[in-house]
């Protein structure tokens, strides 16, 4: 038993391992390629001014330039400082790290297309509708009045196709060896749960069966900094052993949407209300797309 469970763990760790190195580095290349066409200026420019559709245009474009939490907090106070609705940088805030293409092509790879339209409609309206509360609210005053210094500068390097193939290439790279540990991590720990752990305990902890599961997860995702890259190879095997989806998805939205690390950062531009306001909103996120999971795919 315990040879086979090993080896099993093995064969899973191998597998996924490279299942995963070449999906990261095609999806992380063709969103490096999209944002050597999509700066964060261009992001300002059309945004700026924008009312009405403004959320909807800050959530997608949100979506299709993933920055990391360390640029798109700099890009929103950009595009604040430029004049750009407060509802609709919030609304970027909020997509960005939620609908970013790794994620989306990973839930696509290893938990189905019905999965993946589901977390991306869910998210991306959720996105949209907080970021108009937010501003409906008032909470535009809660922004610390501070421009960013350092940030993208549009500079002279060569714009022919063959130059910003080379550098979305190296960008690939270099996202790719950063984010590495945590993946080797992530599948390391779900080989051992797939070999080891029972899946009668996991369904009975994070099964549909438990009404907590969902709030659970998701106030744990939010401190926890569970990378999507490193949840998503764990969460793959806790659904075959018996997790419910909508717990998952809870789990990944609060890890994705409110690290540690971006909540000090916030902290830094953002009075204290409008913080508390940020991981309330993320963890609303979650136990909301928890739910309507728990309803579809019931």
């Amino acid at each position: 038993m315990g040879i086979n469970s090993l080896s099993q763990a093995l064969h899973f760790f191998f597998v996924i391992t490279i299942e995963l190195v070449v999906l990261f580095i095609g999806v992380s290349f063709l969103v490096m390629l999209l944002q050597e066409y999509i700066p964060p200026a261009t992001i300002q420019r059309l945004l700026t001014g924008r009312r009405g559709q403004g959320n909807v245009l800050g959530a997608a474009l949100g979506a299709i330039t993933p920055f990391c939490s360390c640029s798109t907090i700099p890009i929103m106070v950009g595009l604040i400082n430029a004049g750009a609705p407060f509802g609709a940088a919030s609304s970027f805030l909020l997509a960005s790290p939620l609908l970013n293409p790794v994620i989306l092509s990973l839930f696509l790879a290893f938990l189905g297309w019905r999965a993946t339209v589901a977390y991306a409609a869910i998210t991306f309206i959720l996105s949209v509708v907080l970021g108009a509360v937010w501003e409906k609210i008032g909470l535009a005053s809660q922004v610390r009045r501070i421009r960013i210094s350092g940030g993208h500068v549009d500079n002279q390097e060569s714009r022919d196709f063959r130059s910003r193939l080379l550098r979305a290439l190296i960008g690939a790279w270099h996202q790719f060896t950063g984010v590495l540990p945590y993946l080797l991590i992530g599948v390391a720990i779900g080989a051992f749960i797939y070999g080891f752990v029972p899946a009668e305990w996991v369904a009975r902890v994070a099964g549909p069966g438990n009404p907590l599961a969902i709030p659970v997860a998701a106030v744990i995702g939010i401190p926890l900094y569970i990378r999507v890259e490193t949840m998503i190879p764990i969460g793959m095997v806790l659904l075959q052993k018996g997790m419910s989806l909508s717990t998952l998805v809870a789990l990944i939205i609060g890890g994705a949407g409110a690290s540690i690390p971006e909540v000090t950062l916030l902290a830094s531009i953002f009075k204290p209300r409008l913080v508390v306001a940020f991981v309330l909103t993320i963890f609303t996120v979650a136990v909301l797309a928890g739910y309507v999971f728990n309803i579809i795919f019931a």
